[in-house]
């Protein structure tokens, strides 16, 4: 299946697995909550019910803090939707901390650790031209 539109997710090169792990998760979620990404609920041939899951892929790439800021900057001024995840919030417990802890900080001063960005194929792929894949 082809589709209009790409979901890329970045993540800080320097954090530990576990972390990794829970960044890319919350920002998955932020996209899947709000895109209209999920398709139908999975069957196993014993008809057991899981929950359904994106239709679309979901590539994961590799950055700086620095480059990471940069590519903010930028797709502020495509039409891409983004989600967010700071250092920050890896000492917050809740919705009403993250969101608390993220106001504190200017658009350029965030200590980003991982961006999710979903919109058209091609302006997502030039905003990430020159981004490693996550290995």
């Amino acid at each position: 299946m082809e589709f209009d539109t790409k979901i890329k997710i970045v993540l800080r090169d320097d954090l530990e697995m576990w972390q990794k792990l829970n960044v890319t998760a919350f920002l998955m979620s932020g996209i899947a909550g709000t895109q209209n990404i999920i398709g139908q609920p999975y069957l196993d041939k014993d008809s057991a019910q899981y929950l359904p899951m994106s239709q679309q892929p979901i590539v994961i790439y590799s950055s700086t803090g620095g480059l990471m800021n940069e590519l903010l900057q930028k797709a502020l001024t495509k039409d891409v939707v983004t989600t967010i995840y700071t250092k920050e919030l890896f000492n917050t417990y809740n919705d009403e901390d993250n969101r608390a802890v993220v106001a504190k900080f200017k658009t350029d001063e965030l200590n980003l650790v991982g961006i999710g960005l979903r919109g058209k194929k091609n302006q997502v792929d030039r905003l990430l031209k020159g981004f490693d894949l996550h290995k």
